[in-house]
């Protein structure tokens, strides 16, 4: 289950580089949101505390509550370094 929610994130992480209506960007933020809590929580149960605590991070950055703004440049660039990252971690994991 992490690894499509891992590849579902960055799928919409990635579709953040095109021009969006901003309710999609509060759609994103939402599912990020929700979806990196679900994979802290599955790393916490598998006692991996850096990745629990990198997914917590990354929830509290996409949270839509508060906004951080941080300006639509730096956001594309998180955007994909987090996707990369995602869609890395899948790998990292297959290999073990």
């Amino acid at each position: 289950m992490d690894k499509s929610i891992k590849i579902g994130l960055s799928l919409i992480l990635i579709l953040c580089l095109l021009d969006m209506p901003y309710g999609y960007y509060i759609f994103v933020r939402f599912c990020s949101f929700v979806g990196f809590g679900i994979l802290a929580l599955g790393a916490s149960e598998r006692n991996e505390k850096n990745s629990a605590i990198i997914f917590i991070v990354l929830a509290i950055m996409f949270q839509p509550f508060i906004k951080l703004s941080f300006g639509r440049s730096l956001w594309n660039i998180i955007d994909v370094i987090v996707a990369i990252g995602l869609i890395g971690s899948t790998q990292i994991k297959n290999k073990k």
